[in-house]
């Protein structure tokens, strides 16, 4: 018996368990191959689990949320791919702190938040992602930030146990943490704790329809995993895709969508290969014309 199939046998009681399942189903481009292992969990506590047990096994481990902000090699992805769907909420006392499993949608949760009179997360309301994408990556848009109303997450520890780790220590910057630069390789997110402040739930509800109002008019609907790169000092990362060129550009069925050129965008039957050339080749002009290196806020996972 394989390490997998032990992994697989020992995991049977904890989630949903296929193998061989399609990616493309369980991400927002509609992009990526099959993973060896697909576990479906619904709480924090199956996920400590599931990761424990990847790491025992020595089994190569990806932890999805809601697919966003990620292009899914077309070779998939080896190993063992948790969907995470703990979605837990428990308020404290006062109401104004909340703790929230990793798996629940960052959006549904800003929204759920505006409603009940609770202000820090109105600009949230339209980002895709669970909460536990928003730790790694500082999610934010209209000039706020997951940073600003974050104090502390719990993370799984790979040789087992947990620990609370402070907001200050996870090195929170423009859409990066010690996630994205590596210091935290083998640490997962279990539940993040928020403080917000007391609102008025009308003024909220408007000022997130208000932002829901820019989003559709700026950027467009369909297949797509948001914005491609990060922006950087010089200019918005969509101005220097326009300047070289590559508004509305295709390679198969992916392209630089017309709307917004920071939106690379699946279609029909995009494979994960074309949207890479189409991400190398803009990243290549920009550099050769303005002397900027683009950095990519899709993050590639799997069998590249």
């Amino acid at each position: 018996m394989t390490a997998l199939d032990q992994l697989a046998s020992s995991l049977a009681s904890h989630g949903e368990l296929r193998r061989g399942e399609n990616l493309a189903r369980h991400t927002t481009f509609g992009i990526g191959g099959p993973a060896d292992l697909f576990l479906t969990v619904r709480s924090a506590g199956s996920l400590a689990i599931a990761t424990n047990a990847a790491h025992d096994a020595d089994v190569p481990l990806f932890i999805l949320g809601s697919g966003s902000n990620i292009l899914v090699a077309d070779a998939g992805i080896r190993g063992l791919v948790i969907d995470n769907r703990a979605r837990a909420e428990q308020p404290d006392s006062t109401g104004l702190t909340v703790r929230v499993e990793s798996g629940a949608s960052f959006a549904a949760f800003a929204r759920k938040m505006c409603r009940l009179g609770l202000d820090g997360l109105s600009w949230a309301v339209g980002i895709p992602g669970t909460l536990g994408g928003a730790v790694v990556y500082n999610a934010g848009a209209y000039g706020g930030c997951l940073a600003d109303v974050l104090r502390r997450v719990r993370l799984q520890l790979p040789g087992g146990g947990d620990e609370w780790v402070d907001a200050a220590d996870l090195g929170l910057v423009y859409r990066g943490s010690v996630f994205t630069r590596g210091q935290f390789t083998g640490k997962a997110v279990l539940e993040a704790e928020v403080e917000l402040a007391p609102g008025n739930a009308r003024e909220l509800l408007a000022r997130a329809a208000s932002h829901d109002e820019k989003r559709l008019a700026a950027q467009p609907r369909g297949r797509n995993a948001g914005s491609t790169f990060k922006n950087p000092p010089e200019s918005p990362a969509w101005k220097l895709i326009e300047a070289v060129g590559m508004r509305g550009m295709r390679r198969g069925d992916a392209a630089i969508s017309e709307k917004h050129c920071n939106f690379f965008v699946n279609e029909g039957n995009a494979t994960a290969a074309d949207v890479a050339w189409l991400i190398a080749e803009a990243r290549r002009r920009v550099k050769e014309q303005f002397g900027v290196t683009l950095e990519r806020e899709v993050e590639f996972v799997g069998a590249w």
